[in-house]
């Protein structure tokens, strides 16, 4: 079963992704911020993780940052979830090293064919 962390501190979007992967046979782990999705990072190591960039205590490029220097989490892909969708912010995050940049409002479907599409 493929792992996936939601990294979100909007309790819907939390919701919404947590119910539709988990109906899709993904085993699902939720982290409201950066640092306690860094915390959890210690000890699951999911196959992909979607987060979001702006939270509270660690926003998601510097969440991104720490994760790309986990060499347990080398495999993992990452993908930003997030309402800045300037270019500059697109480029920032695919240059800090994430594997697909899609911005809020979204299509569930878009980000469950996004992930798909990271793990083949």
């Amino acid at each position: 079963m493929k792992k996936i962390l939601i990294v979100d501190d909007e309790p819907n979007i939390v919701m919404s992704l947590e119910y539709t992967f988990k109906k899709s046979n993904y085993e699902v782990f939720i982290a409201r911020d950066g640092q306690e999705a860094l915390e959890l990072l210690k000890t699951t190591y999911p196959d992909v993780i979607i987060l979001d960039v702006m939270m509270p205590l660690v926003d998601g490029y510097a969440t991104l940052e720490q994760i790309r220097k986990d060499v347990n989490l080398t495999h993992t892909k990452v993908m930003f979830l997030s309402a800045k969708n300037k270019e500059s912010d697109i480029e920032k995050g695919m240059a800090l090293g994430a594997d697909a940049y899609l911005t809020k409002p979204f299509s569930i479907k878009k980000v469950v064919d996004h992930v798909a599409d990271l793990l083949t």
